[in-house]
């Protein structure tokens, strides 16, 4: 039977070019995202906010009552300071980045094929390291990894496995928004691009489909059945190298 997988945030980056290899592999993708989509690959795309709970319902209902993975990537970035961050913005990301996953997984759990199935977290370099003026992101990633590893264990016993995946610098919408509330002109952003693959070890910036790579792998049961609890790290080697050198 064909099996059958759950992508949150899929219009772009990330999200798209996991859609991209699951649909390679042969799996029917159920795809949901805030933004329209606009790549034309062949999959179930529900437009709409995963936070909101009328939706989710509209998202399940496609699913029939039948998934083998379910892909936790839907994500917003807000960088502001702890002076200029409100209740509102702290509110904001965590009801975009943490909320929806909790609410997801658990409705998913009830559908998710036993001892064969998995969810995998999309969280960020950012839960472990970070950078000035991005608290809230920060926060919410790091509580999607401790919510990745509880998960782990209170869906064990049903056999479905619960990991995380955490992408360092990325070339994706996401990665260049940001570096563009630095810059001024196209050259800038090259330049700033540079210093980022000159302190990555393995001097290049990371491609989503790498990313996606990884998600699939622990989505797939023939390829990580004995894996769960675990955080896998995707940042050319960035985290392992001290600041200070």
């Amino acid at each position: 039977m064909t099996k059958k997988v759950l992508i949150t945030g899929v219009a772009g980056g990330i999200g798209l070019e996991t859609a991209k290899l699951f649909h390679a592999k042969g799996w029917e993708v159920i795809g949901t995202d805030i933004k329209e989509m606009e790549d034309t690959l062949p999959i179930n795309f529900i437009q709409g906010d995963i936070s909101d709970k009328a939706n989710n319902k509209i998202i399940f209902n496609s699913i029939n009552g039948k998934l083998d993975a379910l892909v936790n990537n839907a994500a917003i970035q807000l960088f502001k300071s702890l002076q200029e961050l409100s209740i509102e913005d702290w509110d904001h990301v965590f009801r975009s980045n943490l909320y929806p996953a909790f609410f997801i997984a658990r409705q998913a759990a009830n559908i998710l094929k036993k001892d064969k199935s998995a969810i995998v977290n999309v969280c960020s370099i950012h839960a472990l390291a970070t950078s000035m003026n991005m608290s809230s992101y920060a926060a919410s990633k790091g509580a999607l990894l401790a919510l990745t590893r509880s998960l782990s264990i209170d869906l064990a016993p049903i056999g479905i496995r619960v990991n995380a995946v955490l992408p360092g610098a990325i070339d994706t919408p996401m990665l260049r928004q940001s570096i563009r509330r630095f810059c001024n002109s196209s050259k800038e952003e090259h330049q700033m691009l540079e210093n980022y693959k000159s302190r990555t070890p393995l001097k290049r910036i990371g491609l989503p489909e790498e990313v996606a790579k990884s998600i699939y792998f622990l989505s797939d049961h023939d390829q990580s059945s004995f894996i769960t609890g675990s955080s896998l790290v995707v940042d050319g080697g960035a985290y392992s190298h001290l600041s200070t050198e």
